[in-house]
């Protein structure tokens, strides 16, 4: 087996809960380096006697808070991959960091354990936009980590939330615009959603705040491509943008539907056409890793058909689109029982989709409708996974 993987290592931990998060993050008074990287290391283990002899193209550092570990942490498992797997050639090693002084002062440390490239959670230039969004660092720290990243890694990613309340299109051009100029060869650009079972979600409920309406997020999602495609810095998928060559090849793994392994609490994974995924909670994870030298807590096989439908949900949010060919080669369904061509060419004379032969693509334009078009146009007959 010569296929391709991506890992993904989840470290739960963060110092605080942010109100519109609802990744597996825990707050803890105390981590036990010890216990954690050896649970890791096991659950590393276990996935990699299954895949033994396939090249590493990615390796994922999320959370959580991943730059609240250890370099030697970091280390240890960078180093325990390269020993399970193969190395791809210019293998990319990403870490998730906040840009708070004390993180910043680990830039160097990680750099020296492997990492190649961070994503730095800045979310906003706006001071009180930090302080709505629970986030601890203020604007200037920001930007002096963003600094000391630049200098210790190859490649920095930027994550930011618009469509905040009461935002004005001048106020995100601004801060837009101000992110541009930093230079990075990669920008995380989301919309703020209210998560189901956040704080956020509680005062939306209780009436706190309003949040920005559709229209209003739309023509923010609108003037981000304004801005962002004549900076060289096009829309490569919904929300992430980069400079031509450096796309997140982990990321790019997901939405190809390619195998990727998941380690750690609550992290998924597809690999050899079966769904994982680990204990979420902390304490239940490490349980599960000394019961069963692993963290999973569920394991199932994915027909063709939800391969499928998986495929074509993540693939079709990319501007490169989708290969009905290649997809009906990897699932053995036909490629006519895949989407549903009639709804497709409706779609497409409103400009929202197009078709290149068997490529078919969701423009610019049709983006922003993608959970509306889905619907129309994915056609996986129950009988084709028979």
């Amino acid at each position: 087996m010569s296929e391709p993987l991506a890992l993904y290592i989840h470290w739960p931990f963060c110092v605080s809960k942010c109100p519109y998060c609802d990744f597996n993050s825990h707050v803890r008074e105390s981590v036990d380096q010890g216990i954690w990287l050896a649970a890791l290391l096991a659950d590393m283990a276990h996935e990699a006697a299954l895949t033994k002899g396939r090249p590493l193209t990615s390796i994922f550092f999320g959370g959580g808070t991943p730059s609240l570990m250890p370099p030697a942490t970091v280390a240890a498992l960078i180093q325990s991959a390269e020993r399970h797997w193969n190395f791809a050639d210019n293998i990319e090693i990403t870490l998730e960091a906040n840009p708070s002084s004390v993180e910043a002062a680990r830039f160097a440390d990680l750099a020296a354990a492997g990492v190649n490239r961070v994503s730095l959670g800045l979310q906003s230039l706006e001071d009180t936009a930090l302080a709505f969004l629970g986030r601890a660092h203020s604007v200037a720290e920001s930007l002096d980590a963003l600094a000391i990243a630049q200098l210790n890694f190859g490649r920095v990613n930027i994550d930011l939330i618009y469509a905040r309340p009461d935002q004005t299109a001048e106020q995100w051009q601004a801060e837009l615009e101000r992110t541009i100029s930093f230079g990075t060869d990669h920008m995380s650009l989301y919309q703020l959603t209210i998560e189901p079972g956040t704080r956020f979600e509680t005062m939306v409920r209780t009436g706190d705040f309003v949040p920005a309406d559709n229209d209003d997020a739309a023509s923010l999602y609108e003037l981000t491509q304004e801005l962002t495609n004549p900076a060289g810095i096009p829309a490569y998928e919904i929300s992430n943008h980069a400079r031509p060559g450096s796309e997140s090849r982990h990321n790019l793994s997901y939405w190809r539907y390619d195998d990727y392994i998941g380690i750690g609490p609550g992290a998924h994974g597809r690999r050899l056409n079966w769904a994982t995924q680990r204990h979420k909670k902390p304490e239940n994870f490490l349980a599960a890793v000394e019961r069963s030298a692993h963290g999973i807590a569920s394991e199932e096989a994915l027909d063709p058909k939800t391969r499928a439908i998986e495929s074509l949900l993540m693939g079709l949010r990319l501007a490169e689109g989708v290969s009905l060919e290649r997809l009906s080669a990897r699932t053995c369904i036909a490629s006519d029982a895949l989407l549903d061509i009639d709804a497709v060419d409706r779609i497409a004379k409103l400009g929202l989709i197009t078709r290149d032969g068997d490529q078919f693509t969701v423009t610019p334009q049709g983006m922003p409708l993608l959970d509306a078009i889905l619907p129309e146009i994915v056609k996986v007959e129950a009988e084709a996974a028979a």
